[in-house]
């Protein structure tokens, strides 16, 4: 399946944040109007990550190139992630998504969408092209009617830890 990665508006929060909890428990929260907050900002030839009109941006050149941004190298575990997703560009052949349990650029579990309602559970462990395995629908992407197609915005919510990853959309939970 050949797809663009565009990440857009705080895709992948990767468990990895600051380290004061505010008030209501949350360990980490972001509008991006200031960019100096603390996310990696980025320029090569493959892909982008700046702070843009409000957003954190993710624009990605090449495809079937897989990018995202950093919060800080805070190392959390057993947390409930929630992010915005919105497609700025013109592609529909768009994945977006929350990374989990990342150890580098090769390890780590990601929960993820596309704008055309499919969704996975995988696993990245290791640098090998055998080392990405999808946890859900027997290794594959999977079409979920929960999931709109081409929505303007996408609320996508991850539970990792405990020993397990679940995935919601829109307040619906997708996979586990």
């Amino acid at each position: 399946m050949n797809k663009i990665f565009l990440v857009v508006t705080v895709i992948t929060l990767l468990a990895l944040s600051c380290a004061l909890p505010f008030g209501d428990g949350v360990l980490l929260k972001d509008d991006f109007s200031k960019p100096d907050s603390g996310w990696s900002s980025f320029n090569t030839d493959n892909a982008s990550a700046q702070y843009a009109n409000g957003d954190y941006a993710i624009k990605v050149l090449r495809e079937t190139w897989f990018s995202w941004g950093n919060a800080g190298e805070r190392d959390l575990s057993n947390v409930h992630i929630e992010v915005t997703a919105k497609n700025f560009g013109k592609s529909d052949d768009v994945v977006c998504g929350i990374l989990c349990a990342y150890q580098d650029k090769n390890h780590y579990y990601y929960l993820g969408i596309d704008w055309a309602g499919s969704y996975t559970i995988a696993r990245l462990n290791g640098d090998a092209r055998d080392a990405e395995v999808f946890l859900t629908n027997n290794n594959r992407w999977a079409r979920s009617d929960d999931i709109p197609r081409k929505a303007a915005s996408y609320r996508l919510s991850a539970d990792c830890g405990n020993g397990a990853l679940t995935l919601y959309v829109d307040g619906k939970q997708i996979a586990s």
